[in-house]
């Protein structure tokens, strides 16, 4: 009777998620050593190679895997060959079920090159013990590196380190370190265009409209343009264009005011891989981690019109004037647009949404005429008043060089030079000495450990006082980017969606016609006019103009 012949499949796998860094475990070296094996096997008949590159043991989807299992299914295979348990699976329980169970009942013969197994010749003592503890080791070594993983990717999160496989449009990663974020200066300018145009009241279907029409790649396309191999179902006639969800991940991000937030999902363990969605405070969060697109009081003027109502009216292209920014004092909601048609024309007002829908509330009247005309009163006030503030903030950063504080500083960091200069010249001094015989060998090595300590000493303390004085002469003029975003409509001649949005937070409006305004950076403001008061008691405080009535 002849020898039965097996139709065999090599099988081979490799994950830098299992540890895998040796040349060896390559898939190249697991298919030539298989090969290698089966000159000796005569009774096996090679018919199909499968891989998975990139794939974990733990994980039993594997594409290359299940393709094997459904030539098996269909007869086409009946033994598999892998170069050792850990290549076929890392999975103690599921490795052992397809082995005792799933393959024995489906008349497959597997074969472990390295680990000398071979289900149709295998030793039932010596296979019951060995087998199973060799994949409970596997199990317990991929187990030990997604520990460490874990633990790396932490502590790299901690540290600000992007550790992400692709970066957001508008970034790319800094060739000298892939951690590291740079800016894409030609994406970056199509994200401010983005954020622009929400500001001037486009919705996220309108914005994705218009960089459709102008011929702007969309992000997946862009990414693919620049060599990024990126799979995503978000295609039509064959390339991904702008939608309205691309707009609204963009306008949402953070990312682009310079905060790195990570950390925000994991899995159970390194077997299960359903999401887990963490609470905020246990995200890894880095301000100013990286260079910002976008100022952070526009980003928090966009967030705050995407949390209210801002849908675009019917055949306009953008939203009204006050979408989004008008609420009611009393109840808190916001306040809807009412058009009331008289003697031929239209006179549009706002009023409570609660008592409009018949709810507790009074109407809270507001012609929207009137309210242009003393929002636009109130904005030119405030601009005045930030005006003067920059003013002021310039005087005293001119002046600030005569601050007692400052005069200190600079006497520090003079002295400490001094004291530098001196230790140089008594190391020089006491060199001259040694070779001319006045101090012996060990008294020189005494004294030029000395000075040379003093010296480094002293330059820690220059270092750190001359970073103080910087800091004070500079007055934190980074901080003081906000007033460019207000002062670049001192001249506005007419209020538009777009200075409302970039400069209101919100409008309150009361039952008797007060209108109670919140602007943008209100925080900065209150800052700067304490700094100013606090540089100089003889300043008077600046005028709040926050409270009218229509």
């Amino acid at each position: 009777m002849s020898p039965k012949i097996y139709n065999a499949a090599i099988y081979a796998r490799l994950s830098k998620d299992d540890g895998d860094k040796n040349e060896s475990e390559s898939i190249v070296n697991q298919r030539e050593l298989i090969k290698d094996y089966l000159k000796s096997m005569p009774d096996i008949c090679l018919c199909s190679e499968r891989a998975d590159n990139g794939y974990s043991g733990v994980d039993f989807l594997r594409p290359g895997f299940q393709a094997m299992i459904e030539d098996i299914r269909a007869g086409k295979i009946n033994c598999v060959i892998v170069k050792d348990f850990s290549r076929f699976g890392r999975n103690y329980i599921e490795v052992g079920k397809y082995l005792e169970n799933i393959f024995p009942f489906l008349g497959v013969r597997f074969i472990s090159v390295n680990d000398h197994y071979d289900s149709a010749k295998k030793n039932l003592d010596s296979d019951y013990f060995i087998v199973p503890f060799k994949n409970l080791i596997n199990d317990a070594y991929s187990r030990d590196i997604s520990v460490k993983i874990r633990s790396q990717l932490a502590i790299k999160r901690k540290k600000g380190d992007y550790i992400g496989n692709f970066v957001v449009y508008g970034y790319y990663k800094n060739p000298d370190n892939k951690n590291k974020l740079l800016v894409d200066d030609y994406a970056a300018g199509i994200v401010r265009n983005i954020f622009q145009w929400k500001i001037e009241g486009l919705s996220q279907q309108r914005i994705a409209n218009r960089l459709n029409i102008m011929g702007e790649l969309s992000p997946l396309e862009y990414k693919h343009q620049h060599g990024i191999k990126v799979n995503s179902n978000f295609k039509k006639k064959g390339t991904a264009l702008w939608t309205a969800v691309a707009i609204g991940r963009i306008l949402k991000n953070p990312i682009y005011t310079g905060t790195l937030e990570q950390g925000k999902a994991t899995t159970p363990n390194h077997k299960l891989k359903n999401i887990i969605h963490k609470p905020k405070d246990e995200w890894a969060i880095s301000e100013n981690n990286h260079t910002a697109v976008i100022e952070k009081h526009i980003f928090d003027a966009v967030a705050g019109i995407l949390s209210n109502d801002t849908r675009v009216a019917p055949k306009k292209e953008s939203v009204y004037l006050f979408s989004g920014l008008l609420f009611c004092s009393d109840c808190g909601n916001s306040m809807v647009r009412k058009t009331i048609p008289q003697n031929g024309k239209k006179y549009i007002y706002y009023v409570c949404s609660t008592k409009k829908k018949g709810g507790n509330c009074t109407m809270h009247s507001t012609s929207e005429n009137a309210l242009i005309e003393i929002m636009f009163s109130l904005i030119k006030k405030y601009i005045d008043s930030i005006l003067d503030i920059e003013k002021m903030l310039i005087y005293i950063n001119s002046i600030s060089s005569n601050d007692k504080k400052t005069q200190k500083l600079y006497a520090t960091l003079t002295f400490k030079n001094l004291e530098i200069e001196k230790y140089q010249k008594l190391k020089l001094s006491i060199y001259e000495d040694f070779k001319d015989g006045i101090l012996n060998k060990q008294e020189y090595i005494d004294f030029n450990q000395l000075y040379t300590s003093k010296i480094n000493n002293a330059e820690v303390a220059a270092a750190r006082t001359k970073k103080d004085l910087d800091i004070l002469l500079n007055n934190d003029s980074e901080s003081q980017k906000w007033i460019e975003e207000f002062t670049q409509y001192k001249n506005i001649t007419v209020l538009s969606r777009t200075i409302l949005a970039s400069l209101v937070d919100n409008i309150k409006i009361a039952e008797d016609g007060t209108i109670d305004v919140t602007f943008m950076c209100n925080d900065e403001f209150h800052t700067a006019v304490n700094l100013i008061t606090n540089a100089s008691p003889t300043i008077e405080d600046f005028p709040m103009y926050e409270k009218e009535v229509v």
